[in-house]
């Protein structure tokens, strides 16, 4: 990326486990970013994470670290359904934000959002962290280029087994949602990172068919004692007619057996195909592959320091690999005014295409995304 002029001024909101692992070590490792500020609910939490990673003020009331004029950009770290509000309150106080993922899990609010943040002259970036996989952004790049030719077939998979153990206890869920019918899950935490993806490398989607199902019918729930019978949506299939005529295949699951994070991107076009997979394995947190039309064997594809956000290799543990290249790439958008990429209006899109592919399920047909 381009040369640093000055320091943008960040405060971070929540600093749980997932602050400690990919956003605060990301911050804190660009020489771009000047980390001010800490705001928690738990006022040790927020002085530990503080100590830690050098900010120099802690909060426990967002809405004085909002107030204060030198911070310019607020990065949302909080559970689901904070997200929005607090990312409203930060467009409104004229700062750039990023938020976790998801921004709401209803399309609507977060087309508003979007449209907030554009109006107030301020950036977004949702944290979609597999974009910034060195091996997803070269593999964008081969599309985008034409390198790969037309293309015909894409293909994501979100595959690991983190919720297979019914003792495993399920984080990020609606206690007070209904027992009788399915609750969509894996599609929405896990395939909204899928959808992201393949929407940013084959453009946009058409139309959506889709099966969900439940296979762990009781399981230990966060809020609650002991285990739990919910139709949570284990696992769900769907597939996808791109607007320029790409087919399109997607899995997300909580119960297929596999590695963090679990992520396979394949593109096959006709002049040649490429196989990206963020899974962590024998020491590596991806790989990369490609054929061509006239030589059909899979080639590994070695991903250099060009491709690697500073002081980092594939031995990085992967959230704090991409988290690096996130933070990276959006302190450039603003400090050098760099094109927008990975937005509010993105996430949108995504959970957009999310209620698609639910009622697609529920109505046992294919429904064109965005139809009311």
């Amino acid at each position: 990326m381009g040369g640093v002029t000055r320091k943008l001024k960040v405060g971070l909101i929540g600093a749980h486990a997932w602050a400690d692992k990919a956003h605060l070590p990301g911050l804190v490792a660009h020489p771009g970013v000047d980390l001010v500020a800490i705001c928690d609910t738990d006022r040790a939490r927020a002085e530990a994470a503080a100590a830690k990673f050098g900010a120099g003020a802690v909060y426990t009331d967002c809405r004085e670290m909002l107030a204060d004029p030198s911070i310019e950009m607020i990065d949302v770290c909080t559970p689901t359904a904070t997200h929005l509000p607090l990312s409203l309150a930060a467009i409104d106080a004229r700062k750039h934000v990023l938020s976790e993922k998801p921004l709401h899990t209803q399309a609507a609010p977060a087309f508003e959002a979007a449209a907030r943040a554009k109006a107030n002259g301020v950036r977004t970036k949702l944290g979609f962290t597999f974009r910034y996989s060195p091996a997803i952004r070269r593999l964008q790049e081969w599309v985008a280029s034409g390198e790969l030719g037309e293309i015909f077939h894409i293909h994501g998979f979100e595959q690991n087994s983190q919720f297979l153990d019914p003792d495993f206890e399920l984080r990020q869920f609606d206690v007070t949602s209904p027992r009788d019918r399915l609750i969509p899950a894996s599609i929405v935490g896990y395939g909204s990172h899928l959808i992201d993806l393949m929407r940013w490398i084959g453009g946009e989607f058409d139309s959506v068919v889709s099966t969900m199902s439940n296979y762990v019918p009781e399981r230990l729930i966060r809020g609650l004692e002991g285990r739990q019978r919910f139709q949570v949506e284990d696992g769900t299939v769907a597939l996808v007619e791109y607007a320029g005529g790409t087919q399109g295949m997607l899995q997300t699951s909580y119960v297929a057996v596999g590695n963090y994070p679990g992520v396979e991107i394949r593109v096959y076009g006709s002049k040649g195909a490429a196989v990206a997979r963020l899974i962590s394995e024998y020491g590596v947190a991806e790989t990369l592959h490609r054929a061509a039309a006239d030589s059909v064997e899979f080639a590994k594809v070695e991903l250099g320091d060009d491709v690697l956000p500073p002081g980092t290799t594939l031995a990085t543990p992967w959230p704090e690999l991409y988290y690096r290249n996130l933070i990276r790439y959006f302190t450039d958008e603003i400090l050098e005014g760099r094109p927008e990429e990975c937005t509010f209006y993105d996430g949108a899109k995504s959970q957009e295409i999310v209620d698609a592919i639910v009622r697609a399920h529920a109505e046992r047909r294919w429904v064109k995304v965005g139809a009311a």
